[in-house]
């Protein structure tokens, strides 16, 4: 009941306006179970929404109405259902997703969220363990990583069905749509390539080969380049998107996560588990400055409206806000629990 009279006050702040300032940055923390809502003006969280199922993957854009979580653990044979959804409205769409596409018997769920309802307004079953997910620029699909079982879940938001299961290679990670959506992106950390997905008829066009253990990557907004992280060789390839050629390679450091390009596209962002830092690539020049940053910095992002830095911690509950100018660390935001994964503003 408590947690019920929460959502509905995080809801009623966030239709009816608010005296905090926008934009709002979400943030999945894993096995807490809980997305949180944070204020980028004030750098404050501001409120949180529960009933999500250890997620790590997260989407949403200004075209969406709804945030797109996956879940790193398995359904074990029970329908979960949301606390906002009746029984008859679950039991019809539990019984719809047993005719989704299927390869495997390891099912998790997908949870769509309505961020000014601030709450998990229903649950999508999909072909295992979701680690990344993404939202078409229209707000008309979401893509979801399966990476036990090497294939990619379609689903189309007007129906909350998964219309396409698309095998793309081995440990499919991360995943990415071109700003005019005709083209969608899949990382295969497994197979060292990077799957180009036509989305008029959700085939794999093309397995472009990239470095070993190629896992989060970011597309310029002119859509000509992906910059993409090889996890095992510690290094960054840019893809020249109309050749499907690696260009140029940049050296990292151990165990690179997180990317994110800067606001003119002039720099690019990397953060380093291993080597506990955060690296800005010039791509003019190459060169490269680095900011120390102990426990495992994670995910990234960039924030144009607000031009600030977010990059979580692997290790502790925070995340730390930085200039990206000059590299200097301007707050370190506590969580109190968790672990903040794929960051993301919709406003």
């Amino acid at each position: 009941m408590k947690g019920n009279c929460f959502a509905i006050i995080i809801s009623f702040i966030l239709i009816n306006g608010s005296s905090f300032a926008e934009p709002i940055m979400y943030v999945p923390t894993g096995n807490t179970n809980e997305l949180l809502i944070i204020d980028l003006a004030s750098d404050k969280i501001i409120g949180s929404i529960g009933e999500l199922e250890n997620a790590h993957g997260l989407a949403g854009n200004a075209n969406s109405e709804y945030l797109i979580a996956g879940s790193m653990g398995l359904n074990k044979g029970k329908s979960n259902k949301p606390s906002s959804v009746n029984d008859d409205e679950h039991q019809a769409h539990h019984q719809s997703s047993k005719n989704s596409a299927k390869t495997s018997d390891q099912r998790s769920y997908i949870s769509i969220i309505h961020p000014q309802h601030g709450h998990v307004m229903r649950r999508i079953e999909v072909d295992g363990i979701s680690h990344h997910t993404a939202i078409s620029p229209d707000g008309h699909y979401a893509a979801a990583t399966h990476s036990q079982n090497g294939t990619v879940s379609i689903i189309d938001l007007q129906t909350f069905k998964v219309i396409k299961l698309i095998k793309t290679g081995q440990v499919p990670n991360y995943a990415g749509f071109t700003s005019d959506g005709h083209t969608l992106y899949i990382s295969n950390a497994g197979s060292a390539t990077l799957s180009n997905i036509n989305t008029s008829s959700w085939e794999v066009e093309q397995q472009i080969k990239v470095g070993k253990g190629p896992e989060h990557f970011t597309i310029s907004k002119n859509g000509k380049r992906i910059y993409i992280l090889n996890v095992v060789e510690g290094t960054v390839s840019e893809v020249d998107i109309k050749t499907s050629k690696v260009t140029r390679n940049f050296n990292v450091g151990k165990s690179p996560h997180g990317l994110a390009l800067s606001k003119n596209e002039q720099a690019l962002f990397v953060a380093n588990k291993a080597s506990d830092n955060l690296i800005k690539i010039d791509l003019d020049h190459g060169s490269q400055q680095q900011l120390s940053l102990k426990h495992a910095p994670y995910h990234v992002e960039f924030i144009a409206s607000v031009g600030k830095l977010y990059v979580s911690s692997r290790k502790q509950p925070l995340i730390w806000v930085i200039d990206p100018d000059n590299l200097q660390i301007k707050k370190e935001l506590q969580l109190g629990k968790g672990v903040a994964h794929q960051m993301v503003v919709i406003n």
